[in-house]
């Protein structure tokens, strides 16, 4: 097996992972702002919950349906962004953004899970499954910071 296939079997295996075992699933409470954000090519629906306090994501939770893409990406980014200030997160966010398209981007920063997610690069009708829910977080830094 070449080292491609081992890493395709590696990534599939950890976005399989976060969709079965989803990382902060569920809701925050009345604390959090909340954004509702949907896919209507796929039926992919989520609904992100986060709580910043001076400036820091101190919570992150989502609910939602749709495929193992888009789920898992949910996981991964709610992971990724708890404890992270603001523009840490709308950084990480821009370098998955910029992953997504196959564009260059920061890779001195640790993506830990989140890497698994590069191969949807080559699929162009899965990248709005991957990219939900970080567009979500965006909305939500906004409305939060309104």
């Amino acid at each position: 097996m070449s080292l491609n296939n081992n890493l395709d079997t590696l990534y599939r295996q950890v976005i399989m992972d976060h969709y079965k075992n989803p990382r902060n699933r569920g809701k925050i409470g009345e604390d959090g702002v909340s954004i509702e954000m949907n896919n209507p090519t796929c039926g992919d629906r989520i609904e992100l919950q986060l709580k910043v306090e001076d400036g820091k994501i101190t919570d992150a939770k989502f609910e939602g349906e749709g495929c193992s893409i888009s789920l898992s990406s949910a996981s991964m980014m709610t992971q990724a962004v708890k404890g992270k200030t603001v523009e840490e997160a709308l950084a990480l966010s821009d370098i998955f953004s910029n992953m997504m398209l196959g564009k260059d981007y920061n890779d001195d920063i640790d993506l830990g899970d989140i890497e698994a997610l590069q191969g949807v690069a080559k699929f162009p009708a899965r990248i709005k499954c991957a990219t939900l829910a970080w567009k979500a977080m965006e909305k939500g830094i906004d409305t939060n910071e309104e």
